[in-house]
């Protein structure tokens, strides 16, 4: 609460009981309550407005799965490439195609070039701009 511990809240109600005076304190205790209990009249009828657009789907949420504090980074990837590594492992269905070499994979990612792709521009010769393509 406000990083405020017990022995500072006494502290700050005793310095406001000698500035406000014994005449002007229950003044402004009462307004203090009538402004904590309209908190608590906003605070409930956000709540119940909520509760209303939402509908009873609020009510299945697991609000402590979407706590911001208990994720850590760390496990969140070592679990995302520890999934990764067992998908790897996974053994294949009778089905599924079976993995290529290496070798043929570039092979087949890279075919060989049998004709030049077009004319060779001289050195300092500008490269053709097409307006309407860009």
């Amino acid at each position: 609460m406000l990083g405020i511990n017990g022995l500072e809240l006494v502290v700050l109600a005793l310095i406001a009981v000698m500035v406000l005076g014994p005449e002007r304190l229950p003044e402004y205790a009462a307004q203090l309550a009538r402004l904590v209990k309209g908190l608590r009249r906003m605070a409930s009828g956000a709540r119940e407005q909520l509760r209303e657009e939402v509908g009873p789907e609020l009510d299945e949420v697991d609000w402590r799965k979407l706590d911001p504090r208990q994720y850590d980074p760390r496990r969140i990837i070592k679990e995302a490439l520890l999934d990764d590594v067992e998908d790897a492992f996974k053994p294949l269905s009778d089905g599924a195609p079976r993995a290529v070499p290496p070798a043929a994979a570039s092979a087949a990612v890279r075919p060989a070039l049998s004709a030049p792709l077009g004319p060779r521009l001289s050195a300092g010769q500008p490269a053709p701009y097409d307006l309407e393509a860009t």
